[in-house]
């Protein structure tokens, strides 16, 4: 075809699909363009079609946007979309507003664009740009082979190819394209950050799809980035120091060095905000690439940690977004949080908390749960400041969840949990436990009450008004155990707040029965338990209740799960205190079932303690001391435990032993001499050597008997008959002011001067009905997983 033979040239333009981009907030119009050249008599001479798309960026879209208006405005504003799609924009608007975006600006943005687009149609919120020209891409690769200035265009035009995710299969098999990206990359790129930042992005679009990971291995492209990474760091320090320098200067000089101060502030922010830009890029790379386990082993070698705790220092939103994301995803690892506990990330992080930023905030409370399962990291958090400020954070919706599992952890150490008591956060719980409505309270929120509980302070402010009283009424409305639980573990402070628990005995003991559900029983038979008031009366309860036979039955081995028989022996050792309630006990057959309880539970040091502790208090009372010494072994047994590995059965041994020796003569000697051979233990083993080896001595010295230099004189000492009894020994140690074992005996007994018996132990520390084998609520980890 000639060119004078044409003479009109026809374009129409045809408006097609519209969805979402996948990284930005932005939408995709396709459309196509088809140009015909027509003849002199309008005939179609020649005709090209080509698929073309618009990006309408929404800057301005965010939580609180009005959807139908925007959508109405981007139809009105864009004529390529049709007015009948109205509802689809809609909802792709909508889609958009509550989709989590990760980099809110783009690192591509229009302040580092170095190139302006073909087309650019903008208007409030919203820029509409066309992509570079797939067909054009020898053209760009051609531009990185020049200068700075036409290596940073060519590879923006390559860049807005490479944000397409169609253009990549067609760029990954152009190698000369991706080779020369490389190379100028790895050559240049302290030249410029424009050029740095272009092509770690293109490289950075590739790294989001997991198939084009080797590509970026091949040309190492991750090594690459924690090199520039770590120089951008280090510049940062020198801005920084100069900038620090140009300040005094300016103070000293009595800000007669205004401008010269103001230039270097303004010049450092520039440089700042494109440095942001290169590290955001190069982090998220480094974040795609870090899905495969040998590429982040490789990264944490290179220091990866310490570079992005150190990057927490900057005050860009969306690149600390960026790197508390990659800190929680590497946090998972014990190497890697053992290096964040190495240095301050904590504190670090506790400067971000609060903040106005709620993907920030987010993401910060989610890398401190991960960091709250590690006990010192716990304590650093504390000490950083973080519990009033997670406190004030309870009453956050969005963020409640997470605030409440880093506060249980947080409470799981005992010296943490007073210090809540001088915030708020006992009295939020409360208001969340009352407002409940559920059947079941939250595991998260009850188990946090349940350590909190734990605490006398915090007890006490649990109880404040009628904290208490309502606990009580919603526990034994709704037979919940953990509730229980929570009131029980308040129930075990001396003071006022067990004073309180007067008015519930009635209830708790109703609750003790065969038709319950055996765990809430567990929790009211501990709670009684623990109900060691002076003058309380139990027979009266005993007998209203019927509880004794309901307490003998379930002494029987088998006769029910082992944490409810430990909570019953517990509940007979606190009724045993009163005399009355000792003695009904005991002539109840008490002592013969707790002696084969024993028998069958010797090995579980719980059992044996509290057991032991029944005995003690029964020997305590005259009226039931003769069942223990002369109706049953239990003395036997208490002189076969008597140097148990145990301290606190020890000590329980020690003082229900004391008791009988001194009201029973022929005990008492059995006990003494029990004490005298195990306190002379290490020195009869001795003496039994040394004799053996004179022995042997003697068979190869014939002439030893010859020599009675060799032995000590022994007048006085040894009695006629040659036998020595352990009572010698105590009489003559006791007259050389040693004490031993006779002596021991006699000033360990607690007398006062009328002859009565002192006041008895308190209850031995009980593990609170939990079997070794199981976890404590303060270790609960079912609710708790790392995110």
């Amino acid at each position: 075809m000639h060119s004078e033979d044409a003479r009109y040239l026809k374009r129409r333009v045809t408006g097609g699909d519209v969805d979402v981009h996948p990284t930005e907030k932005a939408l995709v119009v396709q459309y196509e363009v088809e140009a015909t050249i027509l003849g002199e008599m309008g005939e179609p001479m020649l005709g090209e079609r080509k698929e073309c798309q618009k990006i309408i960026r929404l800057k301005s879209l965010n939580a609180h946007t009005d959807i139908a208006c925007l959508a109405q405005k981007v139809v009105e504003e864009c004529k390529l979309i049709n007015p009948s799609k109205l509802p689809q924009v809609e909802q792709l608007l909508f889609y958009l507003q509550n989709r989590r975006k990760t980099d809110e600006r783009g690192v591509n943005g229009k302040q580092n664009k170095p190139v302006k687009p073909r087309e650019l149609m903008s208007f409030e919120g919203m820029e509409i740009d066309e992509e570079a020209n797939i067909n054009n891409i020898e053209v760009y690769v051609e531009l990185l082979y020049e200068d700075i200035q036409e290596k940073v265009q060519g590879s923006a035009l390559i860049l807005q190819l490479a944000r397409r995710p169609d253009n990549l299969e067609e760029l990954l098999h152009n190698e000369a394209a991706l080779g020369a990206l490389a190379r100028v990359l790895r050559e240049d790129w302290k030249q410029s950050v424009e050029l740095a930042t272009n092509i770690i992005y293109i490289f950075f679009c590739f790294s989001s799809f997991s198939q084009f990971h080797g590509l970026l291995t091949h040309y190492k492209i991750g090594a690459l980035c924690m090199n520039i990474i770590g120089h951008e760091l280090k510049r940062f320090d020198l801005w920084q120091e100069e900038l620090q320098k140009k300040k005094k200067a300016y103070i000293l000089t009595m800000m007669k060095c205004t401008k010269d101060y103001e230039k270097s502030l303004k010049k450092y922010q520039g440089l700042l905000m494109k440095q942001e830009q290169l590290l955001q890029v190069a982090l998220y790379l480094l974040l795609n690439l870090s899905e495969d386990m040998h590429t982040e082993l490789k990264m944490r070698n290179k220091n990866i940690v310490h570079m992005l705790v150190k990057t927490l220092d900057r005050e860009n939103a969306n690149l600390l977004v960026l790197v508390v994301s990659f800190l929680k995803k590497l946090s998972i690892f014990l190497e890697n949080k053992n290096d964040m506990a190495e240095i301050d990330t904590v504190e670090k992080l506790a400067k971000l908390v609060p903040c106005e930023h709620e993907d920030l905030l987010n993401v910060t409370l989610r890398l401190l749960l991960n960091l709250s399962f590690d006990a010192g990291l716990r304590g650093r958090m504390v000490r950083a400041g973080l519990l009033p400020k997670l406190t004030t954070l309870l009453g956050n919706k969005a963020q409640k969840h997470t605030v409440m599992r880093i506060l249980y952890h947080i409470s799981m150490d005992d010296r943490s949990k007073s210090m809540f008591a001088y915030t708020d956060c006992i009295s939020q719980l409360m208001k969340m436990l009352f407002e409940c409505e559920k059947e079941h309270v939250d595991t998260e929120l009850i188990s946090f009450c349940i350590n909190l509980a734990a605490n006398k302070s915090n007890a006490q402010l649990i109880c404040e008004g009628n904290g208490l009283k309502m606990l009580m009424k919603k526990a034994l409305k709704r037979k919940d155990p953990l509730l229980m639980k929570m009131i029980r573990n308040i129930s075990q402070h001396d003071g006022p707040t067990k004073q309180l628990f007067i008015d519930y005995v009635g209830d708790l003991a109703a609750q003790i029965g065969p038709g319950e559900e055996e765990e809430f029983v567990i929790e009211c038979l501990g709670t009684l338990a623990n109900l060691t008031i002076p003058d309380l009366a139990w027979e009266l309860v005993l007998k209203e209740y019927n509880l004794v036979p309901y307490l003998k039955d379930h002494l029987k081995p088998g006769s029910a799960e082992d944490d409810l028989i430990l909570e019953v022996v517990i509940m007979i050792g606190t009724v045993s205190m009163d005399d009355s309630c000792a003695a009904m006990l005991a002539q109840s057959d008490v002592v013969p079932a707790l002696i084969e309880l024993l028998n069958s539970q010797q090995e579980d040091d719980e059992f044996v303690c509290q057991i032991i502790y029944v005995f003690y208090q029964m020997v305590y009372h005259q009226a039931t001391r003769d069942v223990i010494m002369k109706e049953s072994q239990a003395p036997a047994y208490l002189i076969d435990l008597m140097h148990d590995k145990n301290v606190e059965i020890r000590k329980v041994c020690d003082n229900t032993l004391d008791i009988i020796a001194e009201y029973d003569e022929e005990w008492g000697k059995k006990i003494q001499s029990e004490k005298f051979r195990w306190h002379n233990s290490q020195w009869l083993e001795m003496v039994e050597s040394q004799q053996t080896d004179d022995v042997d001595s003697f068979l190869h010295d014939k002439d030893i008997l010859e020599r009675p230099d060799l032995f000590y004189g022994t007048d006085g000492l040894i009695p006629a008959d040659g036998v020595i009894s352990p009572e010698f020994f105590g009489d003559f140690y006791t007259h050389n002011g040693d004490v031993m074992a006779q002596q021991a005996y006699s000033v360990s007994m607690a007398h006062d001067r009328f002859g009565q018996m002192a006041r008895p132990l308190g209850h031995p520390a009980t593990a609170y009905g939990y079997r070794p084998e199981e976890q404590f609520y303060n270790r609960l980890r079912s609710s708790v997983q790392y995110y």
